[in-house]
């Protein structure tokens, strides 16, 4: 048995599938159905049952046991919202509760493979795993900075597996609930069937009109190193996911513009409110990852975009 919890949201959804496409059909999804549309996420999905998020917690609180044992926890639960500033509410989401997740799984020895963030570097430039080069710019990015240095402090005496992935820009299919929170290749999409131009926002920071630049990584990319990791258990530390390659924002657009055949691109001006708490650039040091043993290529941005609106536009 392999639980997900976030399991019905965006990397969760993929890793669900995947399992499936493995053939694992022994998959507990742990998530919070409040907003029911998430449902479709797993619809195509094999699974063992389904937990509220309070019901697991509440569950591992109390040291229950599962009916059969679990090989590992892919920990994908937390709030992810970077506008998101009610601290108490993101502190109890993304620190408490996966303290009590890891705690539980390295009790029973458990496998416990975790999302953590690129937001913990903040404005960078150096995006390398070591705590000089962290300073978050919101309290999302903090709850995820803080819990690494949770798991930073255990390492070193853990003696079952625990993975943290520090996930750039995640983009790709299932993440259509996330709202004004999916990735920018969704919503240019959108914006272009809709009114037959994209949008992108000026210059900030140094940087030019869309020249804002992110590690952007296709979800597929981000799945198959989860499993890899799951299928190495002797692994263990916190690792940047990255591509190891930062585009500009225009590419993505232009990558969109291409696949339609059609379509303007338009620059609006900055929002008052993202500034001083925006990363306007992000790349991956993915060495600590090379040397672990991953060694698969990462798509690019106009790879990952084609198979991303071949996916969406079917």
């Amino acid at each position: 048995m392999i639980i997900v919890t976030g399991g019905a949201g965006f990397i969760g959804s993929n890793l669900v599938k995947a399992l499936n496409e493995r053939g694992c059909r022994d998959v507990v999804v742990v998530d919070d159905l409040s907003d029911g549309i998430k449902f479709r996420n797993i619809a195509d999905c094999e699974i063992m049952d389904y937990l509220d998020k309070d019901q697991f917690i509440k569950k591992i609180q109390s040291n229950k046991n599962f009916p059969d044992r679990i090989e590992a926890v892919f920990h994908q639960g937390a709030c992810s919202a970077t506008t998101e500033w009610d601290g108490r509410y993101m502190m109890d989401v993304n620190y408490d509760y996966s303290k009590t997740v890891l705690h539980y799984c390295l009790e029973k020895k458990i496998p416990y493979l975790y999302a953590s963030s690129a937001s913990v570097y903040g404005a960078g430039p150096v995006f390398k795993e070591h705590p000089d080069n962290e300073a978050p710019l919101n309290v999302y990015g903090y709850s995820k900075y803080l819990f690494d240095h949770y798991v930073r402090r255990l390492l070193p005496n853990v003696t079952s597996q625990v993975v943290g992935l520090r996930y750039f820009n995640v983009y790709g299919p299932r993440e259509q609930h996330k709202g004004n929170m999916a990735s920018v290749a969704f919503h240019l999409n959108n914006q272009l069937l809709s009114h037959g131009e994209v949008k992108l926002f000026a210059g900030c920071d140094g940087y030019g009109d869309g020249e804002q630049r992110r590690d952007f990584i296709y979800v597929s990319d981000v799945i198959d190193v989860n499993l890899w990791f799951m299928d190495h258990a002797a692994k263990s530390g916190i690792y940047n996911l990255g591509t190891g390659r930062s585009q500009p924002f225009n590419d993505v657009a232009n990558a969109v513009i291409h696949h339609h055949g059609r379509g303007q691109l338009q620059y609006i001006p900055f929002p008052d409110h993202l500034k001083g708490s925006y990363q306007s650039f992000t790349e991956a040091d993915i060495s600590a990852l090379r040397t672990a043993g991953y060694n698969q290529a990462f798509k690019s941005v106009e790879e990952g975009v084609t198979c991303y609106l071949e996916w969406l536009n079917k």
